[in-house]
């Protein structure tokens, strides 16, 4: 009786399990790439399944029947082959290939299974694997001649790139400056010879220019178009008030910048003194960056300070600079306003004032006047009312 209760309990168990478990499939497959020598490339995998899935990498050289198939593990290939892998929920594994080479191009297969005998050679069926499978491609660094490699310090320039070993048919070109596309050079020319021409050459179109083939992988070249750096005052006119602190700022625009930055003062005969950071018992600070120069000046002097500054920044390719012109104004400048509000104010009162004085006596003379004149009466009319009355009673 206790073995077929046992007998029943296993098979309801099993039919549980077997109704449960279901075999691998991916979610998530490797997808095909073309890279460059030293690049690095990164194929995912995902798989589902119950129980979950174990997920292998394989390398697959060469084409039959002479191809070779090498498992890969974490640390293969003078740990060039990383491989990180976690089983939670559903099985997901990514192979990194760092620093490629050539040889590495192949194909790189993603095998899974859950079978619980899929590693034992001996129980038919021997393996019960499913695959996904991804090329890799690895190309040489596309060789693009550029014409001329540098331009420096000149009115217009042509620049030219020659793609001699395209890595795959050009779909297209176009160029860049400073990182971004400049408009009206994308072409869907399969040229492997393409130019750009620069009518004048000055710090509004200075820059590295890239010239790009639209291949794959993408081929490119850089050209260093180099000039005169442009050295503008921030402010060509600055005032401070006595026993403040100045602050005279000069920019620069083009390439390459300024790497390095002198100031000078203007002196009566027209000579210029230098300015050194920190001289002159601290009263001067220089801040710089490669596009900005500050100058502080501190404590100001009316006598000493005002006056003429120039700002200089040179480049590799030369020099530019800009005049400042400091106007320092004495601590009593604010209070002028104000004592011309006064002033005025007074003016004014006493303007009124003698108005009024000389005005007074000419209306008291009048009053006299008018004080003086004999008052009309209603007399007369009564006396003339009286007789008119007097005729009518006779």
């Amino acid at each position: 009786m206790r073995r077929k209760l046992f007998g029943a309990i296993v098979a309801i168990c099993i039919g549980w399990f077997q109704a449960e478990a279901f075999t691998a499939g991916f979610i998530k497959s490797p997808m095909s790439q073309m890279k460059l020598i030293e690049d690095s490339a990164e194929l995912d995998c995902e798989v589902i399944g119950n129980p979950i899935p174990e997920v292998q990498w394989w390398f697959i050289e060469g084409e039959e029947p002479d191809e070779t198939v090498t498992q890969l593990f974490d640390g293969a290939r003078e740990d060039h082959v990383r491989i990180n892998a976690t089983y939670i929920h559903h099985a997901t594994s990514t192979l990194f290939l760092t620093n490629l080479m050539l040889n590495d191009t192949g194909i790189y297969e993603c095998r899974a299974s859950n079978d619980p005998d899929r590693n034992d050679l001996r129980t038919p069926p021997k393996v019960k694997w499913i695959r996904s499978q991804a090329n890799v491609i690895v190309f040489e660094y596309a060789n693009v001649m550029t014409d001329p490699p540098v331009v420096s310090n000149q009115t217009n320039a042509t620049l030219s790139c020659n793609l001699t070993n395209p890595p795959s048919p050009i779909k297209g070109h176009y160029w860049t400056r400073n990182g971004k596309i400049i408009d009206k050079s994308d072409s869907t020319s399969d040229s492997a010879y393409i130019e750009y021409r620069i009518e004048k050459v000055d710090y509004h179109y200075a820059g590295i220019y890239e010239c790009v083939f639209k291949s794959e992988p993408q081929a490119n070249a850089t050209i260093e178009v180099k000039a005169l750096p442009h050295v503008v005052a921030y402010k060509h006119s600055e005032n401070a008030n006595e026993k403040d602190k100045a602050a005279l700022v000069c920019v620069s625009h083009g390439y390459p910048l300024p790497t390095d930055w002198n100031w000078f003062k203007v002196n009566e005969v027209g000579g210029k003194d230098p300015i050194v950071n920190g001289t002159n018992n601290d009263k001067y600070e220089i801040k710089n960056t490669p596009n900005k120069t500050t100058l502080y000046v501190k404590d100001l002097n009316i006598e000493e300070d005002m006056g003429v500054y120039e700002c200089h920044g040179t480049s590799d390719v030369g020099k530019a600079q800009d005049k400042i012109q400091l106007r320092v104004r004495s601590q009593l400048a604010a209070l002028w306003p104000f004592l011309g509000i006064v002033a005025e104010v007074i003016i004014l009162v006493t303007i009124i004032f003698i108005y009024e004085k000389k005005r007074k006596p000419d209306e008291i003379t009048d009053d006299d006047d008018s004080g003086a004149a004999p008052l009309k009466s209603s007399t007369a009319t009564n006396h003339q009312d009286k007789n008119v009355r007097q005729r009518n009673s006779n």
